[in-house]
């Protein structure tokens, strides 16, 4: 079913966008931790995108995506106003959420969109919520504003200084690993070597880390089998038993090389799309 644009919202113009969509159904089921399935065309191809909020009582959802591929590239040449040929869902197991104390909550990249959502859960449950967030640097950054409305604590990284610590995420969470033993546990949402240093770095203090391997997921259904990964020897299907996993179960070398696997007629398609628009 055709779902309408209510708003479009450029990010980080050529990017990064965020739409707010007039998705009645889906707002009232969808949970954190859920995605949606896209498509832009009858004859296109089904994306998925987690969810970065909802509204119930507006009968809304938000999603952000990264201009990556043609399905995205086709998406971000829509306008508010514009129709989605189909958006399904809520699809994936919800984020586990209970009240259990401190929750650090770490983004990076348009996962920090959906890494909010999940925030925003545990504020609700009456978690203590501590964001991570980080970008390359500040004018990358995203959903800044959103969590500090709810957050108990944000605290900011970007590689190159320009904005809050200097460095990687990795670092602020090591910093208040150190000085805080009551962490009850870590959700990391952002890229995949991101989220395997997230899960480096709290090994050692045994602290229960959450990741969400959205990026690997193609059909969300569990029909194609790639978003095949290795979860403590055994093999998972992100789309359908996750999207999140125990970190420090999952096999990130796979991960990265599964990830890879399709990265050249990905850019050829999106290549062929632009010389066809500007041709």
């Amino acid at each position: 079913m055709a779902t309408k644009i209510l708003l479009k919202e450029s990010l980080i113009p050529g990017t990064t966008s965020k739409l707010v969509l007039d998705a009645p159904h889906i707002a009232r089921a969808a949970r954190p931790g859920h995605f949606v399935m896209l498509r832009m065309a009858e004859n296109g191809e089904r994306i998925p995108l987690t969810i970065a909020d909802t509204d119930p009582d507006r009968g809304t959802i938000t999603i952000v995506y990264l201009v990556m591929g043609k399905s995205t590239a086709l998406l971000e040449s829509l306008n508010s106003g514009d129709d989605i040929c189909d958006v399904c869902g809520p699809l994936g197991r919800a984020t586990h959420i209970e009240k259990a104390g401190t929750v650090i909550c770490v983004g990076g990249g348009t996962g920090i969109a959906a890494m909010h959502h999940i925030a925003k859960g545990h504020h609700r449950a009456g978690n203590h919520v501590v964001g991570i967030i980080g970008a390359r640097s500040k004018n990358l950054l995203l959903f800044e504003k959103e969590l500090k409305s709810f957050a108990d604590e944000l605290l900011i990284s970007t590689d190159d200084g320009s904005y809050g610590h200097k460095g990687f995420v990795t670092e602020l969470l090591k910093a208040r690993l150190e000085e805080d033993k009551s962490v009850a546990e870590v959700v990391a949402v952002g890229p995949v070597p991101m989220m395997a240093a997230v899960a480096d770095t709290t090994r050692p203090f045994g602290v229960k880390t959450t990741v969400s391997l959205n990026s690997i997921m193609v059909d969300g259904i569990g029909m194609c089998g790639a978003c095949r990964v290795t979860v403590g020897g055994k093999t998972r299907f992100a789309c359908v038993d996750g999207p999140e996993f125990d970190g420090h179960l999952v096999d990130f070398a796979e991960l990265r090389r599964r990830l890879g696997a399709y990265r050249a007629q990905e850019t050829l398609s999106l290549e062929k799309y632009r010389c066809h628009c500007h041709g």
